[in-house]
């Protein structure tokens, strides 16, 4: 039997602003509405499904394995939107991106201050 990941529940101060915006950021296709949910569909399958909740909200960190091509597009959107990023998870290098492993990788926030993260190598696999 293989094991997957399927969904995981995102709690969201405003479940349509994150996941919007999580979806347009990634060039993903408009999010769904499932129940109280607003599911985007990553393209492995796995869904995250946003939650309106204040009393939940906490940031979280959510990292996503992206090739070179759509790094590019990803990164340009975000600077288009005059959004910050940092080359690492601290925040301590805003406007950089970070080259470990052999790729490349940034750290961005989403409306409700979730620490997303992107990178074209997973970690450990190479240089």
């Amino acid at each position: 039997m293989s094991i997957t990941l399927n969904h995981t529940i995102v709690y969201a101060r405003n479940r349509d602003a994150s996941a919007g915006f999580l979806a347009e950021i990634l060039g993903l296709p408009e999010p769904k509405p499932f129940g109280p949910f607003l599911a985007v569909q990553l393209e492995n399958g796995v869904t995250l499904d946003f939650y309106s909740d204040d009393h939940q909200t906490r940031p979280e960190h959510y990292a996503f394995l992206v090739s070179e091509t759509e790094f590019d597009c990803i990164l340009a959107r975000i600077q288009s939107r005059g959004l910050p990023y940092w080359a690492d998870p601290f925040h301590r290098r805003q406007g950089e991106i970070n080259t470990n492993d052999g790729g490349r990788g940034t750290y961005f926030e989403d409306p409700s201050g979730h620490n997303l993260e992107i990178i074209t190598q997973p970690y450990g696999s190479g240089a």
